[in-house]
């Protein structure tokens, strides 16, 4: 599995941005495993933001709840996170993380921080006020 993000970048407060993570490995379909993003902001420990079981179940960061939407297209082995409304404090870095194994609801996933198996090197967002 080998997970590349994309997306990020700089944007003023209010604005938005789509984080993408291709798939790229053909082990296991993005259907087949529980997808993530995570964040890591300098000098914070890393968080969960959004994750998708595999029945499609979702859950949120109370931080970003109305705000960001996880979504999948498992025709393109690809995985999305749609960021409205933007706030400086969501400047961090954004990590896509899946595992086909993890037997964990989709709220305990995001609470997990480590447990997921594969993990993307990130794309980094900033946010400006």
């Amino acid at each position: 599995v080998q997970l590349v993000e994309s997306g990020g970048g700089s944007v003023q407060a209010g604005g938005s941005l789509r984080l993408a993570c291709v798939n790229s490995g053909n082990k296991y379909s993005t259907n087949a495993m529980i997808m993530g993003w995570f964040r890591q902001a300098p000098g914070k420990k890393r968080e969960g933001v959004a994750v998708i079981a595999r029945d499609g179940d979702t859950a949120y960061a109370d931080s970003v709840k109305g705000r960001f939407t996880i979504s999948k297209d498992n025709a393109k082995n690809t995985l999305y996170l749609q960021m409205d409304s933007l706030k400086p404090e969501d400047t961090a870095m954004y990590y896509c993380a899946a595992d086909p194994y993890l037997s964990l609801t989709a709220i305990q996933a995001l609470g997990s921080r480590g447990d997921f198996a594969y993990w993307g090197r990130g794309t980094q967002v900033t946010v400006s006020s």
